[in-house]
Protein backbone atom coordinates (compact mmCIF):
# COMPACT_ATOMS: atom_id res chain seq x y z
CA UNK A 1 0.00 0.00 0.00
CA UNK A 2 1.24 3.47 -0.83
CA UNK A 3 0.47 5.22 2.47
CA UNK A 4 -1.79 7.70 0.63
CA UNK A 5 -5.25 8.41 1.95
CA UNK A 6 -8.00 6.77 -0.03
CA UNK A 7 -10.64 9.29 -1.17
CA UNK A 8 -13.96 9.30 0.65
CA UNK A 9 -16.40 6.60 -0.38
CA UNK A 10 -13.82 4.27 -1.94
CA UNK A 11 -13.32 0.72 -0.63
CA UNK A 12 -11.28 -2.22 -1.87
CA UNK A 13 -12.58 -3.13 -5.31
CA UNK A 14 -15.07 -5.98 -5.13
CA UNK A 15 -14.15 -7.48 -8.52
CA UNK A 16 -10.70 -9.06 -8.69
CA UNK A 17 -9.25 -10.87 -11.69
CA UNK A 18 -5.91 -12.42 -12.65
CA UNK A 19 -5.31 -9.45 -15.00
CA UNK A 20 -5.73 -6.80 -12.32
CA UNK A 21 -4.04 -8.73 -9.48
CA UNK A 22 -0.58 -7.18 -10.11
CA UNK A 23 -2.15 -3.68 -9.97
CA UNK A 24 -3.66 -4.13 -6.50
CA UNK A 25 -4.77 -2.51 -4.38
CA UNK A 26 -7.64 -1.25 -6.53
CA UNK A 27 -10.54 0.67 -5.03
CA UNK A 28 -14.08 1.35 -6.15
CA UNK A 29 -17.05 3.46 -5.18
CA UNK A 30 -20.57 2.53 -6.21
CA UNK A 31 -23.22 5.14 -6.92
CA UNK A 32 -26.83 4.75 -8.06
CA UNK A 33 -25.63 4.95 -11.69
CA UNK A 34 -22.04 3.75 -11.84
CA UNK A 35 -19.02 2.00 -10.42
CA UNK A 36 -16.00 4.32 -10.14
CA UNK A 37 -12.58 2.66 -9.94
CA UNK A 38 -9.51 4.31 -8.45
CA UNK A 39 -5.95 3.55 -7.45
CA UNK A 40 -2.76 5.23 -6.31
CA UNK A 41 -0.33 4.93 -9.19
CA UNK A 42 3.07 3.35 -8.64
CA UNK A 43 6.08 2.21 -10.68
CA UNK A 44 4.54 -1.21 -11.56
CA UNK A 45 1.79 0.66 -13.44
CA UNK A 46 4.21 2.42 -15.81
CA UNK A 47 5.70 1.96 -19.25
CA UNK A 48 9.40 2.40 -20.14
CA UNK A 49 8.98 6.19 -20.22
CA UNK A 50 7.73 6.34 -16.63
CA UNK A 51 4.12 7.20 -17.56
CA UNK A 52 1.20 5.03 -16.60
CA UNK A 53 0.74 2.39 -19.29
CA UNK A 54 -2.20 2.87 -21.64
CA UNK A 55 -3.08 -0.80 -21.30
CA UNK A 56 -3.77 -0.34 -17.59
CA UNK A 57 -6.00 2.66 -18.35
CA UNK A 58 -7.85 0.76 -21.08
CA UNK A 59 -8.40 -2.33 -18.94
CA UNK A 60 -9.69 -0.36 -15.95
CA UNK A 61 -11.94 1.80 -18.14
CA UNK A 62 -13.38 -1.39 -19.67
CA UNK A 63 -13.99 -2.73 -16.16
CA UNK A 64 -15.61 0.48 -14.85
CA UNK A 65 -17.86 0.93 -17.89
CA UNK A 66 -18.96 -2.71 -17.97
CA UNK A 67 -19.76 -2.72 -14.26
CA UNK A 68 -21.61 0.59 -14.64
CA UNK A 69 -23.73 -0.86 -17.44
CA UNK A 70 -24.57 -3.69 -15.05
CA UNK A 71 -25.68 -1.16 -12.43
CA UNK A 72 -27.89 0.61 -14.99
CA UNK A 73 -29.43 -2.73 -15.93
CA UNK A 74 -30.30 -3.51 -12.33
CA UNK A 75 -27.25 -5.47 -11.24
CA UNK A 76 -28.20 -8.87 -12.62
CA UNK A 77 -26.81 -8.50 -16.13
CA UNK A 78 -23.73 -10.21 -17.47
CA UNK A 79 -21.94 -8.33 -20.22
CA UNK A 80 -19.09 -8.83 -22.66
CA UNK A 81 -17.17 -6.07 -24.41
CA UNK A 82 -17.93 -5.64 -28.11
CA UNK A 83 -15.90 -2.51 -28.71
CA UNK A 84 -13.51 -0.35 -26.70
CA UNK A 85 -11.84 2.88 -27.75
CA UNK A 86 -9.49 5.05 -25.70
CA UNK A 87 -8.21 8.55 -26.42
CA UNK A 88 -5.16 9.58 -24.41
CA UNK A 89 -5.39 13.25 -23.48
CA UNK A 90 -2.34 13.54 -21.22
CA UNK A 91 -0.12 11.53 -18.94
CA UNK A 92 -0.51 10.01 -15.51
CA UNK A 93 2.47 9.37 -13.25
CA UNK A 94 3.32 7.43 -10.10
CA UNK A 95 2.08 9.14 -6.97
CA UNK A 96 -1.14 10.36 -8.58
CA UNK A 97 -4.66 9.14 -7.83
CA UNK A 98 -6.14 7.63 -11.01
CA UNK A 99 -9.93 7.65 -11.13
CA UNK A 100 -12.06 5.99 -13.78
CA UNK A 101 -15.66 7.17 -13.79
CA UNK A 102 -18.48 6.34 -16.16
CA UNK A 103 -20.27 9.56 -16.98
CA UNK A 104 -22.85 8.36 -19.51
CA UNK A 105 -24.63 5.09 -20.05
CA UNK A 106 -27.39 4.18 -22.51
CA UNK A 107 -28.85 0.74 -22.28
CA UNK A 108 -30.99 -1.21 -24.68
CA UNK A 109 -32.36 -4.73 -24.78
CA UNK A 110 -29.11 -6.38 -25.86
CA UNK A 111 -26.52 -3.57 -26.09
CA UNK A 112 -25.18 -1.04 -23.60
CA UNK A 113 -23.10 2.03 -24.53
CA UNK A 114 -20.83 3.82 -22.04
CA UNK A 115 -18.35 6.67 -21.89
CA UNK A 116 -15.66 7.16 -19.30
CA UNK A 117 -13.48 10.04 -18.20
CA UNK A 118 -10.18 9.01 -16.63
CA UNK A 119 -8.42 11.54 -14.41
CA UNK A 120 -5.05 11.73 -12.65
CA UNK A 121 -5.30 13.94 -9.56
CA UNK A 122 -8.50 15.37 -11.05
CA UNK A 123 -6.97 16.28 -14.43
CA UNK A 124 -8.30 14.40 -17.48
CA UNK A 125 -5.68 12.05 -18.94
CA UNK A 126 -7.93 9.81 -21.08
CA UNK A 127 -11.45 9.19 -22.22
CA UNK A 128 -12.95 5.92 -23.30
CA UNK A 129 -16.01 4.62 -25.12
CA UNK A 130 -17.31 1.11 -24.77
CA UNK A 131 -20.05 -1.01 -26.27
CA UNK A 132 -21.16 -4.06 -24.33
CA UNK A 133 -23.44 -6.96 -25.22
CA UNK A 134 -25.83 -8.22 -22.61
CA UNK A 135 -25.39 -12.00 -22.64
CA UNK A 136 -27.70 -13.03 -19.79
CA UNK A 137 -29.81 -11.78 -16.94
CA UNK A 138 -29.57 -13.34 -13.50
CA UNK A 139 -32.78 -13.55 -11.56
CA UNK A 140 -32.99 -11.37 -8.48
CA UNK A 141 -32.68 -13.21 -5.19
Amino acid sequence: MSGHDIPYGFERHFRQSPLTEPWEPLYSKSTADAVIIGLWLAAPHTNSRGFVHGGLIAALADNAMGLSCGVKLGGGARLVTISLGVDFLGTARPGQWLEIGTNFVKTGGTICFAQSLITADGTPCARANGTFRIVSQQTAV
